[in-house]
C-alpha cells in the first residue's frame, strides 16, 4: 500500500523501527494512530511526493515496527524514537504530522525535540491531559477504549487474542461518514498487523502510559509553563466527537503559541476520509510557514 517507498529498519535501544521514505523536497514525517499503522496514508503520500520528501514509521508496538513486552510506551519513548529516525535519515527538522495515537507523538516531540519540528499537524486529537480532565458521559462511550485498554491482570490482552479481527472491524465502523467504507483489504492490513505477536499487548501497554506517565510529563510541562512554541496546524473531523466536542482551536491555544486551525469534511479518520481536504490543509499551512 506504500508504493513508491523505500522501506527500511532503524533500531533504537533495541527497538527495530519499520520506516518507509521516498521523493525529494522538504521533509514530512507522517505517524499513524490506534490500531492502524503507516497505511493509513496510502492515500496522502502520492500527493505529497510531487514535491517533498516523505518519510513514515510504524510506532513501536504497531504495525511492521518491534513490540518487545520489557519496553517503555510513553510518548516520550515514541517521540525519542521519531527523533531517532529524522536524525538516521539525516531528514530534521521537518514538517511533522499525525493522526490519533500519532499526533499524541508529535505533540511530545514538539516539546521535547523542537530543533528537529519545522512544523507540526495534529489530526482529530486535543491534548491528552485535557481530555482526561474533560471525562464525561459522551467522552467515555465514545472513547471507552481509552479505559477498556488500561485495565490490568491481562484482561483486555487476552479478550484481544480471542478475537483480534473483530475488534479491528469494530474500531472502523460508525466512525466515519456515512458515504465512506474502508476497502476490505485495508481493514484486513490492519487486522494482520494487530494480529503480530506482542502488540496487542504493546497498543494496551500505549493507553496504559497515555493514563500514567504521559499525564505525569504533560502536567509536569504545565505547571512549568512549557508550550508548543512552533507553528501548529490543528485539524479535526467536523463530523466526529472531538469536533462536535470541544472547541478544537481554543483548547489548543492552551498548548500552543501559535495555532493555525483546519475543519475537515469527515468523521475520526480524517486522511482515510477525505485525503484531498487533508493534503490541501497541509499544503496551506506549509506555504504560509
Amino acid at each position: 500500500m506504500l508504493d513508491g517507498l523505500e522501506a527500511r529498519r532503524v533500531e533504537r535501544d533495541g527497538v527495530g523501527l519499520a520506516v518507509w521514505s521516498g521523493g525529494s523536497g522538504p521533509t514530512v514525517l507522517l505517524l499513524h494512530g490506534y490500531p492502524e499503522n503507516s497505511a493509513m496514508w496510502r492515500d496522502v503520500v502520492p500527493a505529497l511526493l510531487t514535491d517533498h520528501r516523505v518519510i513514515l514509521m510504524d510506532l513501536r508496538g504497531y504495525g511492521r515496527s518491534d513490540a518487545p513486552a520489557d519496553a517503555t510506551y510513553s510518548k516520550r519513548e515514541m517521540a525519542a524514537d521519531a527523533a531517532a529516525v529524522l536524525r538516521a535519515l539525516d531528514a530534521g527538522p521537518a514538517h511533522v504530522v499525525g493522526h490519533d495515537r500519532g499526533a499524541r507523538v508529535v505533540h511530545r516531540l514538539c516539546l521535547d525535540q523542537p530543533d528537529l519540528v519545522a512544523s507540526a499537524a495534529v489530526l482529530d486529537i486535543v491534548p491528552t491531559l485535557h481530555m482526561y480532565e474533560s471525562v464525561d458521559r459522551l467522552m467515555a462511550e465514545t472513547y471507552f477504549h481509552w479505559f477498556f485498554l488500561t485495565r490490568g491482570n491481562g484482561l483486555p490482552e487476552s479478550l484481544l487474542r480471542a478475537d483480534p479481527k473483530t475488534w479491528i472491524r469494530s474500531r472502523f465502523t460508525g466512525r466515519h461518514g456515512p458515504e465512506f467504507t474502508f476497502p476490505p483489504e485495508v481493514v484486513e492490513e490492519y487486522a494482520e498487523a494487530f494480529a503480530r505477536p506482542g502488540v496487542i499487548e504493546a497498543t494496551c501497554a500505549d493507553y496504559r502510559a497515555a493514563a500514567t506517565i504521559d499525564l505525569e510529563h504533560d502536567r509536569a510541562d504545565r505547571d512549568a509553563g512549557r508550550r508548543i512554541r512552533g507553528r501548529l496546524l490543528v485539524g479535526w473531523g467536523k463530523r466526529g466527537y472531538v469536533g462536535r466536542a470541544f472547541d478544537v482551536p481554543e483548547v489548543w491555544r492552551e498548548y500552543a503559541a501559535d495555532v493555525q486551525p483546519a475543519a475537515i469534511d469527515a468523521d475520526h479518520y480524517v486522511a482515510e476520509e477525505n485525503p484531498e481536504q487533508t493534503v490541501a490543509a497541509l499544503r496551506t499551512f506549509w506555504a504560509a510557514s
